[in-house]
C-alpha cells in the first residue's frame, strides 16, 4: 500500500496525455461539446416566433380587422396569406403552408354588439403538436385581450343585450421561476449534465478497450497496479474532463445566456461531482466488457441516447407509460437535472437536493461494483 500514491498519480499522468495528445481525442473534447450547446439552446427551443398564420376573414368588418391586426402585430404569428373560401382552409394545412388558419364568420361583429358567441375559429396544424399548443396558447391570450378592449369600450354586450360592465371576472396567469418563459431557461441548465455525461462516459468508455486495441493492456496487467487501482486511474481523468466542462457550460449559461444561477454554487458542484461519478461507473463498465474501441463506442451511444429521452431533458417523465417511467429511476442523468434545474431557477434547498444525490451515489456504487468485477474476469 506505501507505493500507492505513487503509481496511481503515474496512471492517471498516462491517461491525461492519452486523451490530451491525440489531436482527435481533443477535437472530441472540446469542439462537440460546444457546438451542441449553442446548437440546443439555440434551436432546441418549445418558444413559437412568427409562426405563419393564414387568414380567412369573411366578416371585413372594423372589429375583424382589428383583431386579424393583433394576431399579425405580435411576435407569435406572421401572416403568410389570405384565403377566399373555405375550401383553402385544408389544402393551406395539409401542405404545411401555414402552422394556424384563422377563420372569422361572416356575422363576427354582427354577433359580438348583440352579446353572442361570435364566430371564430382557429384551425392548427396538429402533426407539430408542440408548436400548435404554444400558438393555441398566444391565441387565446390576444383573442382574451381583444374581448377584454371591446368590453372598455362598451362595444360587447352582455347576456341581456345591455352593454357589459362593471368588473368581471379575469384569469391571470404567473409563470413562477421563468417568469417570461424562456425556453433557454430549461435548456441550457439541462445541458450541463447532458454534454458532460456524453464526454464522461465517452472517455471512461473507452479506456480500457484502448489498451486492448492498442496491445499495451498486457502490459498494465504485470505492473504493481491492482485491477481496482487500475480503475480509479482511468476514473480520474474522465471525471476531471467532465468537472472542466460542466463547469464551463454552467458558466456560459449564466455569461453568455443570461440564465440567472439563483442557487448554491458549491451544493451544484458537489452534485456534478456525484452525477460524474456515476456516469464513469457506467463508461468502465461498458469499457470492461468491450474488446475494442469500436465496440466502446458503440456501447456507449447505446446507453447515452435512451439516457437523454428517459431524463425528462425534453419531454416529461410524467408524460411516459408507467413500465418506462420505472426505468427511468436507473437513469442518473434524471435526478441531476432536478439538481441543476432546480439550483440554477429556484435555489434549491439541501434537503431537496440530497433526496436527488443518494440515487446518484448508489448508481455509482452499483455501476462501479459491476465494472471492477466485469475487469477482473477479462483478466483472469
Amino acid at each position: 500500500m506505501g507505493l500507492l500514491p505513487a503509481r496511481l498519480p503515474a496512471l492517471i499522468d498516462k491517461e491525461v496525455l492519452a486523451v490530451w495528445r491525440d489531436p482527435k481525442s481533443r477535437m472530441v473534447l472540446i469542439v462537440p461539446p460546444l457546438l451542441q450547446l449553442f446548437l440546443f439552446a439555440y434551436a432546441a427551443t418549445f418558444d413559437v416566433e412568427n409562426a405563419d398564420l393564414a387568414v380567412l376573414n369573411r366578416d371585413m368588418s372594423a372589429e375583424s380587422r382589428d383583431l386579424v391586426a393583433r394576431f399579425t402585430a405580435s411576435d407569435g404569428f406572421e401572416a403568410v396569406r389570405r384565403l377566399d373560401r373555405v375550401e383553402q382552409i385544408a389544402p393551406t394545412i395539409d401542405g404545411k403552408n401555414a402552422l394556424a388558419v384563422l377563420h372569422i364568420a361572416p356575422d363576427f361583429a354582427a354577433r359580438l354588439k348583440r352579446g353572442q358567441p361570435a364566430g371564430l375559429q382557429l384551425i392548427l396544424d396538429g402533426r407539430r403538436a408542440n408548436s400548435a399548443q404554444v400558438a393555441a396558447g398566444y391565441a387565446r391570450q390576444i383573442v382574451a385581450d381583444f374581448t377584454r378592449d371591446l368590453r372598455a369600450r362598451g362595444t360587447v354586450a352582455g347576456s341581456g343585450g345591455q352593454a357589459a360592465a362593471g368588473p368581471s371576472a379575469e384569469l391571470v396567469t404567473r409563470a413562477w421561476f421563468n417568469p417570461a418563459l424562456h425556453s433557454q431557461w430549461f435548456i441550457v441548465p439541462g445541458l450541463v449534465g447532458t454534454l458532460a455525461m456524453v464526454v464522461v462516459v465517452l472517455v471512461a468508455g473507452l479506456s480500457v478497450a484502448r489498451e486492448r486495441e492498442l496491445g499495451t493492456f498486457e502490459q498494465l496487467m504485470v505492473t504493481p497496479l491492482r485491477p481496482v487501482e487500475l480503475l480509479i486511474g482511468k476514473s480520474v481523468p474522465a471525471f476531471a474532463f467532465g468537472m472542466v466542462q460542466g463547469v464551463a457550460i454552467a458558466a456560459i449559461a449564466v455569461v453568455w445566456f443570461d440564465v440567472p444561477l439563483r442557487g448554491s454554487v458549491p451544493l451544484l458542484l458537489l452534485s456534478l461531482a456525484v452525477f460524474l461519478v456515476s456516469a464513469i461507473g457506467i463508461g468502465l463498465m461498458i469499457s470492461a466488457y468491450a474488446r475494442t474501441q469500436q465496440q466502446a463506442i458503440v456501447g456507449a451511444f447505446l446507453f447515452l441516447m435512451p439516457a437523454v429521452v428517459l431524463s425528462g431533458f425534453a419531454t416529461p417523465i410524467a408524460n411516459m407509460p408507467a413500465f418506462v417511467q420505472a426505468i427511468t429511476y436507473a437513469d442518473p442523468l434524471r435526478y441531476f437535472l432536478v439538481i441543476v434545474r432546480g439550483i440554477f431557477l429556484r435555489d434549491l434547498p439541501l434537503d431537496l437536493v440530497l433526496q436527488q444525490i443518494w440515487p446518484m451515489a448508489a448508481i455509482g456504487a452499483v455501476t462501479g461494483t459491476i465494472a471492477t468485477w466485469l475487469f477482473r474476469r477479462r483478466v483472469q
